[in-house]
């Protein structure tokens, strides 16, 4: 028998489920028996064993109910014996009939056997969602949703997700019994349209996923990430839209294409305020952007962060052409492939602040020579260290917009590190700029506009073709 849990005092109702009759061993379904049982203001608890479950529990519109496990491992049938929608083990809530104050966890969920993946709970709350340690054993093989989907409806609402794993990803639906019926196939954890409270997500970690890993695509509310590890999921491992975003001492990595995805971004941020500190971005076989900021982005904030390229062509940080105003401050990127650790994008999106951000790696100029490269108007390069020995006329900074500072900052490259090509407006003032093969220090083309200069050290001269 379970000892006595300190949160059983935060319900009216607590109730043994082995007691009531629910098998331990995993030979019979315990849903019939959970469905009699669940209640509001009901705690039910799960002691040691393996519950073993063959359709859905579904419970709408309640208040305060709580699942937890005590070493209990939930045990889903397989996708042909499942009854009823395929989808999910635990429903609770639903956008138009939410519940209030749901805790659920401390379960296992093992899926190791074949064609057992699912989702272990799809939770809607309008508030008070506290999900915990949640572990899923085994690949997702069975085609269907991912493992988890969690909303807060209110927008004063507030949800937390701790130590949600499912580190074993995903198979693409091609390879499922559900091949034909599904779009690529799960996701990680997803939040969508109906969310608009505030959700946190700490210390989860996600495998590849053949769509996303974690993907918050909506409109309104808050998602936070902190800590935690993603990686190898299609598309994105970390994907943010809604009002503000954050993560923060999470890991991104990409490291293999189980799915054979065409692009595979480490974080992709869609839409609103974004803000990322202390993040750890590692792509040693990049296949994809390790960091892409798309059109609807209204403001990015990068600091205190790390970003590793491998020897793919793929960008550190990607900026789109109708983002808002960027900054990017106390962060190392290192990139071996021949690609742009920091690409801005012009059109409708201005403004970028670049400042103490140091570039290295050996990085080759084959395809973008630019460590730097830079379409936007309005933007600041203050306290830059970029050093970029590769191969192949690899530089430094390119300027192709209009009003720009460039300002106490080291560049040593294999060619001219600093390039303004047809920009205007150009401040450059207190850098030291280094050619390592034969060329200048400083290079302006002749459609390029005003440039003024002062107190800089350019030992290989500047080449001015206006």
């Amino acid at each position: 028998m379970a000892s006595a849990h300190p949160l059983e005092e935060h319900y009216g109702t607590v109730i043994d489920v082995a007691e009531a009759g629910a098998d331990t061993e995993g030979n019979e379904s315990v849903t019939p028996v959970l469905q009699e049982l669940v209640d509001d203001d009901t705690l039910l608890k799960f002691p040691e064993g393996r519950y073993y479950m063959d359709e859905q529990l579904r419970f709408t519109d309640f208040e305060n109910v709580g699942f937890v496990g005590y070493d209990a491992t939930l045990v889903p049938a397989d996708y042909h014996e499942f009854d009823g929608p395929q989808y999910r083990l635990f429903r609770l809530g639903t956008n138009d009939r939410p519940g209030r104050d749901l805790r659920f966890e401390g379960f296992d969920v093992d899926q190791t056997a074949d064609e057992t993946g699912i989702r272990v709970i799809s939770a809607e709350v309008e508030d008070g969602l506290s999900v915990r340690r949640i572990t899923i054993h085994g690949v997702h093989d069975s085609g269907t949703w991912g493992p988890g989907l969690f909303n807060v409806l209110d927008p004063d609402g507030e949800g937390h997700v701790y130590s949600f794993r499912a580190s074993d990803g995903g198979l693409h639906a091609d390879d499922t019994p559900n091949e034909g019926n599904m779009w690529r196939g799960p996701t990680g954890i997803v939040v969508n349209q109906p969310h608009r409270g505030t959700l946190v997500f700490e210390n989860c970690s996600l495998g590849g996923f053949p769509d996303n890993g974690l993907y918050a695509s909506n409109e309104t509310g808050r998602v936070g990430i902190e800590r935690g590890w993603f990686e190898n999921s299609a598309t994105a491992s970390i994907r943010l839209a809604g009002t503000t975003g954050v993560i923060r001492n999470a890991v991104a990595v990409v490291n293999e294409n189980p799915h054979d995805a065409k692009g595979q971004h480490a974080i992709r941020l869609d839409g609103g305020e974004q803000e990322l500190e202390g993040v750890t971005v590692d792509t040693p076989q990049p296949n994809g952007d390790a960091i892409r900021i798309m059109n609807d982005v209204e403001n990015t904030v990068i600091s205190d962060s790390e970003i590793k390229v491998g020897y793919r062509p793929s960008a550190g940080i990607r900026v789109d052409p109708a983002a808002g105003p960027v900054t990017i401050e106390n962060t190392d990127i290192e990139i071996h492939g021949s690609a742009n650790a920091i690409r801005l994008i012009g059109g409708d999106g201005t403004g970028a602040d670049v400042e103490n951000v140091r570039i290295t790696g050996d990085a080759s100029g084959t395809r973008n020579r630019h460590a730097i490269y830079c379409e936007r108007d309005g933007c600041r390069f203050v306290g830059l260290s970029v050093d970029q020995p590769g191969d192949d006329k690899r530089r430094g900074l390119e300027l192709r917009g209009e009003d720009y500072l460039v300002a106490d900052s080291e560049f040593e490259t294999t060619k001219t590190p600093i390039v303004v090509n047809g920009g205007s407006g150009v401040q450059i003032e207190d850098c030291y700029s280094h050619s390592l093969e034969d060329g200048n220090s400083l290079r302006i083309t002749s459609d390029s506009g005003s440039v003024s200069l002062a107190n800089n050290d350019f030992p290989d001269g500047v080449r001015d073709d206006r």
